[in-house]
């Protein structure tokens, strides 16, 4: 089993301000991505830019537990190239890219980053074309700079489809289940797309608890209101914790070592189901190991 590292909230902060990002790690979300697309404007670019790579040095001085990941421009963008070049350098946990569309970007991205840079990509799933085939995105790996997360981007697909972001999201659905199953495929993690109506808490609960049914590890975030939330919905309740325990070692007892199921409290057991149980236990130690 793959080391787990929780990422059950990501939250989004601008690049242009540099006192949220000194403060956003310590704000209890597993993920921080320090943004320099969408909440910086065209004109405070360059200044960002900057700003981003003074904070990630400083917090890879002073080390802490979130994850601290960059979201660079696009592909097709004046800054992309400045950005890759300073994001390399600075060395982040992750580089994430939006409007990723085939594994073609990922190979630009790739040739453009310094032959002696290492560090994971993360990639946004937000274009038509993405959402059609993802899994050529998600199987597009390299040792060097490993694809290992993707990341839902569901308020620009719906401006690229005219898709309307209903309560349920039943027209978004099959498009995040695609992305899923790929994810899945290529060994890799998926995080589910904003809720932009911070007020709304009771539809950002509904959100993040269809996102845990549907399989996904985690949410982004724009809001620090959000990150409780989130961090409890892709949490394993204490019902699930109990459950697991009972079951993860069953088949470890000397009577049923030999057994492909058995019975547990009037349950058919399969060891599939202990393998399960193992890794959502595994799960909830890497969650009590972050604090």
């Amino acid at each position: 089993m793959k080391p787990i590292r929780p990422r059950r909230s990501a939250l989004y902060v601008p690049g242009s301000n540099l006192r949220a990002m000194a403060k956003a790690p310590t704000l209890g979300a597993d993920v921080v991505i320090f943004d320099l697309e969408d909440a910086v404007a065209p004109s405070e670019k360059d200044a960002a830019r900057a700003r981003v790579i003074e904070a990630v040095g400083a917090l890879r001085q002073a080390g802490t537990r979130a994850e601290i990941v960059v979201r660079a421009n696009g592909l097709e963008t004046p800054w992309i190239e400045a950005d890759l070049a300073a994001i390399g350098r600075a060395l982040p946990d992750a580089l994430l890219l939006p409007k990723i569309s085939r594994a073609g970007d990922l190979a630009r991205v790739r040739a453009m980053i310094a032959a002696d840079m290492a560090l994971p990509l993360w990639a946004m799933i937000e274009t038509p074309r993405a959402v059609l085939d993802p899994l050529e995105i998600a199987e597009a790996q390299d040792a060097r700079l490993p694809l290992s997360v993707l990341v839902l981007g569901l308020n620009d697909l719906a401006r690229e489809t005219g898709t309307r972001q209903l309560l349920g999201r039943a027209p978004m659905l099959p498009w995040m289940m695609n992305a899923l199953g790929a994810a899945r495929v290529a060994g890799i993690e998926i995080l589910d797309g904003v809720h932009n109506d911070i007020a709304d808490t009771e539809g950002f609960a509904a959100e993040c608890l269809q996102a845990r049914q549907c399989g996904l590890d985690g949410k982004t975030v724009i809001h620090p209101a959000q990150i409780a939330g989130a961090n409890a919905a892709f949490a394993p309740d204490a019902q699930e914790l109990d459950w697991a325990n009972r079951i993860a070692f069953v088949f470890d007892a000397g009577e049923n070592a030999d057994k492909g199921v058995v019975r547990v409290d009037g349950r058919m057991v399969e060891r599939l189901h202990a393998d399960m149980a193992k890794r959502l236990l595994a799960r909830a130690e890497a969650i009590a190991a972050r604090g």
